[in-house]
């Protein structure tokens, strides 16, 4: 069985340095908020290219700060909207209505799988404060349509960057310092995965970095004083020092990918797969590889029955989710596009442990379907 993504594989890649970094933390004694996570969010931070990071618990928690500390420096209150692409992995939505916000769900393109730009002005109305792209499958959403809307409209602009570290947008900038802050997982199978969860902020604002820092922390910004009302939310030095580690590799371990990628592009021909728009290499770091295919199931089916594991991603869309059944922003919410990508998609195995010759038995075996 070729597997979908080996974690362990993964891991040994640069496992000696990892190992080395874990006893460091283990002999320090210290493993909270110490020299660790600050190594590690100066270095993320130059990165992505954003002036501030703050670690946090994982990636759902760092989003619902962003929008938790726009709310408490009042920016946003409860009942506004939030536009937000209806084809994307449920924690962004449940991001917005934890803080009590309106999700507005736009439909994506089907040529890109991310939220269509010519659809959003439609959606936008006094009430709307912010737009939330997802950089999805690690594909680069952002367009400079978008950010002419939101400055028309001053709207802030939200990334949720959980599957792209690396990617970047068409003028060179990486994703994750486009918008006005972004949310960040490091959820081990993520390009940049830790050995656990762990997630991050990035922003350029240092009146919204102090509030989401504080946030995270209780609500506290100074030992046993607290001006909100936070949570426990904080990435640990342990985790801080493996995704240091991991972070030298970054680029290289997305250059493999970006070659499986050419490899998929270049050599699927099958008329029953549909291959999302090819975009320029710096602009997908391929945290995942979807195509689509009417007869998914079965092509899932028939690619284990074949050695090949495969996963959807993702089955059901969250306007579809019974927790939001009744939710009023969801009434008679009607979206054939990304009710089509979770019927259809399928993601193959990509990874920056995935050899050549596997991706070559994987693609004729496609072909075969």
């Amino acid at each position: 069985m070729i597997p979908f993504l080996s974690l362990r594989e993964v891991t040994g890649l640069h496992g000696a340095e990892i190992q080395e970094a874990v006893k460091r933390v283990v002999e320090s004694g210290w493993y909270l908020q110490g020299a660790e996570n600050e190594r590690f969010e100066g270095d993320y931070a130059s990165f992505i290219g954003s002036k501030y990071c703050i670690g946090c618990a994982n990636g759902l928690d760092a989003l619902i700060w962003i929008f938790r500390a726009y709310i408490e420096l009042g920016v946003m209150q409860a009942g506004d909207e939030v536009i937000v692409p209806a084809n994307t992995f449920f924690a962004t939505i449940l991001a917005i209505t934890e803080n009590g916000l309106k999700p507005v769900l736009v439909e994506p393109s089907i040529e890109t799988l991310e939220i269509d730009p010519a659809r959003i002005e439609a959606a936008i109305t006094s009430r709307t404060r912010a737009i939330c792209i997802v950089h999805l499958y690690g594909r680069n959403a952002y367009l400079d349509r978008i950010g002419e809307i939101c400055s028309m409209h001053n709207l802030k602009l939200i990334e949720d960057n959980a599957q792209a570290h690396g990617c970047k947008c068409d003028d060179g900038r990486k994703t994750g310092s486009i918008g006005d802050a972004a949310g960040h997982s490091f959820y081990p199978g993520k390009n940049l995965g830790a050995l656990g969860d762990g997630g991050a902020v990035t922003t350029n604002d240092p009146e919204l970095a102090a509030a989401v820092r504080a946030l995270a922390n209780y609500g506290s910004s100074a030992k046993y004083i607290f001006k909100y009302t936070g949570r426990n939310s904080r990435l640990d030095e342990i985790q801080a020092a493996v995704l240091d580690v991991k972070l030298k590799h970054l680029e290289a371990d997305n250059a493999h990918r970006q070659q499986v990628a050419k490899m998929y592009y270049d050599g699927i021909n099958n008329p029953l797969i549909t291959l999302p728009k090819r975009l320029p290499d710096a602009q997908n770091v391929y945290h995942l590889f979807p195509v689509l295919c009417t007869k998914r199931n079965e092509l899932q089916a028939y690619l284990k029955e074949n050695g090949v594991e495969t996963l959807i991603h993702y089955p059901i869309p969250p306007h579809k989710q019974e927790c939001y059944a009744k939710a009023s922003w969801n009434n008679g919410l009607q979206l054939p596009i990304t009710e089509q990508i979770a019927a259809q998609e399928l993601s193959l195995p990509i990874g920056p442990t995935i050899k050549t010759e596997d991706v070559a038995y994987i693609i004729d075996v496609i072909n075969r379907f």
